[in-house]
């Protein structure tokens, strides 16, 4: 009997094998597959998050999302994430996965409508928390003006905007935000002296805020003040290096006042940064025209046109 008990062993282990009844060991084996395999934690991570699981599903998508190669992988994946993400609250791995699918799928209904939900009720629960945490704080007021300010109410945005002002003096922001509103209501013979005195004192508050000086020079630009709106725009355009506008409003300002030599750079600049706008290659034709160079300003009226057919329709003109 002794003797046949080798053999037996062998039997029942063959057959456990057959059967696909491996032991904790292997068991133990396969799952580290698993964990090592990006792949297959991502799918495993897919299918839990189909089930609801989705505090077992986010550790797999979390760490196996960026060593995926597969693109419909990675997009099934990303979008679990963020799905889970969802569920249970993780804002990080919501923003983790909807960066992702923004970078590379761009395109993407879905993907750009999920953003858009997502990113929507992640902004109301930010809001919610705020006020829940500190209502009557600077912030959850200044939510409740731009709340009044979407709704068309003006003026009672601006009633609300003044309130936090009453209490926080020092508020950044909220001179510039009264300050637009001014303009945007019908125009008084005070309005623009209204809105430029609430520009500066938001440059009062914070002497960096590159858009209250694009304001400033716009409004010294409509009232062809141009020593002073190249002073604004010209602060605006350094305090912000990515603010085309200001570089396009100091060019154009230069050239009013009869200084086109110093319009050429910061137009050059506006035009790499906006090779689209037609407003562009007109005003750096008119100052290539004024310092002589006369090819450079017959190739950018040739770009104004071109721009012009992709634009929407507006007067043309031509550099004197």
């Amino acid at each position: 009997m002794s003797e046949r008990r080798p053999l037996y062993v062998l039997t029942v282990g063959l057959l456990i094998a057959a059967l696909g009844l491996i032991s904790p060991a292997s068991k133990a084996q396969v799952s580290k597959k698993t964990a090592l395999d990006p792949s297959a934690s991502a799918r495993k991570g897919i299918q839990l998050t189909s089930g609801g699981h989705c505090s077992e599903a986010l550790p797999l998508l979390r760490k196996s999302l960026p060593r995926i190669t597969d693109k419909q992988l990675r997009y099934d994946a990303a979008m679990a994430m963020a799905q889970c993400g969802m569920s249970v609250n993780d804002d990080g791995d919501v923003v983790d996965a909807l960066v992702l699918l923004r970078r590379e799928f761009s395109n993407d209904p879905k993907a750009l409508y999920t953003a858009s939900h997502f990113y929507s009720e992640l902004a109301m629960q930010a809001a919610r928390r705020l006020v829940e945490a500190a209502p009557h704080s600077a912030e959850a007021q200044e939510l409740n003006a731009e709340a009044l300010e979407s709704q068309g109410k003006q003026n009672e945005a601006i009633g609300a905007y003044r309130q936090i002002l009453q209490q926080y003096p020092e508020q950044p922001g909220i001179h510039y935000r009264i300050g637009r509103l001014i303009l945007a209501e019908p125009q008084t013979a005070t309005s623009s002296e209204d809105a430029k005195k609430e520009f500066e004192q938001e440059l009062k508050i914070d002497p960096n805020t590159a858009s209250a000086e694009f304001m400033l020079g716009d409004l010294a630009r409509q009232a062809q003040q141009w020593n002073d709106a190249i002073l604004h725009f010209g602060r605006a355009a350094k305090l912000d290096a990515g603010f085309s506008e200001a570089l396009l409003g100091l060019g154009i300002s230069f050239n009013a006042a009869g200084k086109s030599a110093d319009a050429v750079a910061p137009l050059e600049k506006y035009v790499k940064m906006e090779p689209s706008d037609p407003a562009g290659h007109y005003q750096l034709a008119l100052a290539y025209n004024r310092v002589g160079r006369k090819q450079d300003a017959a190739r950018e009226i040739g770009l104004q046109r071109e721009a012009e057919k992709k634009a929407p329709p507006s007067t043309p003109q031509n550099p004197d």
